[in-house]
């Protein structure tokens, strides 16, 4: 009776300490100043180890290239100028040296699939996510690694876990009883405190620490909110500072409950798989959506996946299609303090969410663009590209023309057919070729 009595007085103790320190003061959006002290001490400590592993190997910290460096200098000119000299006549052997190089260098620094692989960190951060041994390099830097895995195990994960069990609780308690409401002002605001609420106790379960950038832009009522794609709790950075309509498909398990029960609070989107083959519906939906002004700005990632916080890949132009004004905003974290991307292809949500809760913590920048709107004379494909191109320069993101799709799909047989045409149109001298497809 006396252990009982013991773990009781024990859990009650932790459950007030989180209770009274750190849940109520996120869910009012207060800070007490701890994570402020915790981040600066965990900055002392990265600088520190970083100073050692340069003392103690020399040799590694010479060879340390940045991820957006490349290990090969790209030729960029197109098709035509890439085989100068060639038009008007007919196809020679020595052509395929054009191909050929391209082909090698997509093969050494493949620019498409090393966006879907964690982002490369200039310095080591403490944690076991490196192909190096560094903690090996000293008895000191040993032993504070060795501390590292214990507060982030045994102190930092229990605690996480505590904040993002109620947060995600409070979530579906709190949109099941306001979805019971009538419409009206009174549940739209509910409905809003809930979900902010909700997310920065989520948000501070993770340990986040965000900074927002021009927020008199804001995204408002009636309009699109477009982001880059790096992790699922994008939507949470987001809407920690303000309420969205999410569009997605429908999920079973512990995220269908969730759906359910935000859905009867707030007019989010789930289509069904078999409606998101319907790109009519879908567009048409999000149309009826945007035409009500009452109604929260939409959240969409256009690129339709993940990608690894280096650069900004394809907006798939359904999103630019519908109309309205479009609010982009830009994404960028922190790596020094963990890996927020999420590889769907090597992790499921599961593991992927223990990665997170023993890091460090989430640290990222979101920066709020002004809005844009589609210009006469301009399609949604291009429409998209402008939108993306902004993004990528605010964030400082690499923007690339690839599909994300391609993180589980091959190369479209259109795409390959498209180079024979500009090739075959570069020899017959039949005008210009397609310079942004080559």
């Amino acid at each position: 009776m006396e252990g009982t009595e013991l773990a009781v007085q024990v859990v009650g103790t932790w459950l007030a300490l989180v209770l009274s320190l750190i849940l109520l003061p996120s869910a009012f959006g207060v800070s007490l100043g701890i994570s402020e002290v915790y981040m600066k001490i965990l900055v002392k400590t990265l600088e520190w180890a970083t100073l050692r592993i340069e003392k103690g190997s020399p040799k590694e910290s010479a060879l340390k290239i940045s991820a957006s460096g490349g290990i090969i200098q790209r030729d960029e000119s197109p098709m035509e100028k890439g085989i100068s000299g060639h038009r008007g006549r007919d196809f020679e052997l020595s052509d395929v040296f054009y191909f050929s190089k391209k082909g090698f260098e997509a093969i050494v620094e493949d620019e498409v699939t090393q966006r879907f692989s964690s982002e490369e960190l200039v310095s080591w951060n403490l944690l076991t996510r490196t192909n190096t041994n560094f903690h090996y390099i000293s008895p000191r830097l040993t032993m504070v690694w060795v501390l590292g895995v214990l507060v982030r195990y045994c102190f930092l994960l229990p605690l996480r876990i505590t904040l993002a069990f109620f947060g995600i609780s409070l979530l579906v308690i709190g949109t099941t009883m306001v979805g019971q409401l009538p419409n009206s002002s009174i549940k739209n605001w509910l409905s809003e405190l809930v979900h902010l609420t909700c997310c920065r106790i989520c948000v501070r379960a993770l340990s986040g620490t965000i900074h927002y950038h021009n927020k008199q832009y804001r995204p408002q009522k009636g309009g699109i909110c477009v982001a880059n794609h790096t992790s699922p709790i994008d939507v949470l950075i987001l809407t920690t500072d303000g309420c969205y309509a999410m569009v997605g498909q429908v999920h079973g398990g512990l995220m269908g409950v969730i759906q359910r029960a935000m859905v009867k609070a707030c007019p989010h989107v789930w289509f069904e798989r078999s409606e998101m083959k319907d790109r009519h519906l879908v567009t048409e939906r999000l149309r009826e959506h945007i035409a009500d002004k009452k109604k929260l700005p939409i959240l969409i990632f256009p690129e339709g996946t993940c990608i690894n916080n280096t650069s900004v890949m394809m907006f798939k132009k359904g999103s630019f299609e519908i109309g309205g004004t479009i609010y982009p905003v830009a994404i960028k974290y922190n790596p020094q303090f963990g890996d927020a991307f999420w590889n769907s292809s090597k992790y499921n949500m599961v593991n992927y969410l223990l990665r997170m809760m023993t890091s460090w913590a989430i640290v990222c920048d979101v920066w709020y663009l002004p809005p844009m709107t589609r210009e006469e004379n301009e399609d949604a494909v291009q429409f998209a590209n402008r939108v993306k191109s902004a993004i990528a320069v605010q964030g400082g993101l690499t923007e690339l023309p690839w599909d994300g799709g391609l993180k589980r799909a091959k190369v479209k047989e259109t795409f390959k057919e498209e180079q024979q045409k500009n090739y075959s149109k570069m020899l017959v001298g039949n005008g210009s070729i397609n310079t942004e497809s080559s």
